[in-house]
């Protein structure tokens, strides 16, 4: 699979700190690919996002964008093209008073044809679940709401990447599932690469690869059931893991072996269904209302 973004041995400081927000990390996020980073507070997660598209630069290393570097001023435009970036807030990304408005203006700063304008704003906010919104104010939203406003503001602009610093840790859990829902289609319908920020540890149960940071170094890497097994090497690094992946840990803890690797609703609920009943589930949904049921 073709190479999207890659860090290479980099290193950032802010001034007024004076020790490593990000230390010598080597990272490469593949074309297609879902990545969700994780970490404490003051890891360095967040600094290694604003390097994707070259709002930070590092002291030393190299980090490259379809082999762009980040550092070369002449391909600034093109990388900013590449690379959206979505924060935590979304009142700070939304300019105008009106939807469709707003997922428009980057394209006209960019001088984008009328025509061409018209039809990317559409397809955006049709991709981002916002298209019925279009002629709103987008103060009078809800919180996921604006959200997907400024997903299909940065998806306008047809980037092949789209990072997403923290941009569900304002919301209520609904905004927070209609979101991650947007950002998912994204990813498998349209092919863009997601690298996402979080600090909700189901969120990144969902991607294809977590990379956990601490000290801004990788401290653990791998699919979410190789890194999500590992409950008391994440708990020393200050994380949670998903409460599936809580219970069954706990349960084994307390001499109900649980099978190991199991990370999400559907699996912890199959895997009870097996130590209740002593057979296999016949189906997820059986599962999971067996799972929620009290027992005698």
């Amino acid at each position: 699979m073709k190479e999207m973004l890659k860090a290479d041995q980099i290193t950032f400081r802010y001034a007024e700190t004076g020790r490593p927000a990000v230390d010598g990390l080597s990272l490469t996020v593949r074309r297609g690919e879902y990545v969700a980073v994780l970490g404490a507070n003051g890891c360095g997660k967040s600094t290694l996002a604003k390097h994707f598209n070259a709002i930070l630069l590092p002291e030393t290393g190299t980090v490259t964008v379809e082999g762009m570097s980040t550092a070369d001023e002449d391909r600034l435009f093109d990388i900013r093209q590449k690379v959206g970036m979505v924060f935590q807030n979304p009142d700070n990304q939304i300019v105008a008073t009106v939807v469709e408005e707003d997922v428009a203006f980057a394209l006209e700063n960019l001088g984008v044809p009328p025509d061409e304008m018209r039809r990317r704003v559409d397809e955006a906010m049709r991709m981002a679940g916002v298209y019925n919104y279009r002629e709103k104010a987008p103060h009078k939203l809800s919180g996921g709401q604006k959200q997907r406003v400024a997903i299909a503001g940065v998806v306008a602009m047809r980037p092949d990447c789209l990072v997403l610093d923290e941009a569900t840790a304002m919301l209520d859990p609904i905004g927070r599932e209609k979101v991650m829902r947007t950002v998912h289609r994204l990813n498998r319908e349209y092919g863009i690469t997601v690298v996402q920020i979080t600090h909700y540890m189901e969120e990144a149960a969902a991607a294809d690869r977590v990379v956990v940071m601490s000290e801004g170094k990788i401290a653990l890497e791998g699919t979410p059931t190789e890194v999500f097994r590992q409950v008391d090497r994440l708990r020393a690094l200050r994380l949670d893991v998903p409460q599936a992946a809580e219970l069954c840990h706990a349960l084994t803890q307390a001499g109900c072996p649980m099978p190991d690797g199991v990370i999400d609703v559907e699996g912890c609920a199959a895997a009870l269904y097996r130590l209740l009943t002593g057979r296999d589930a016949p189906d997820a949904e059986n599962a999971k209302e067996v799972a929620a049921c009290p027992q005698p």
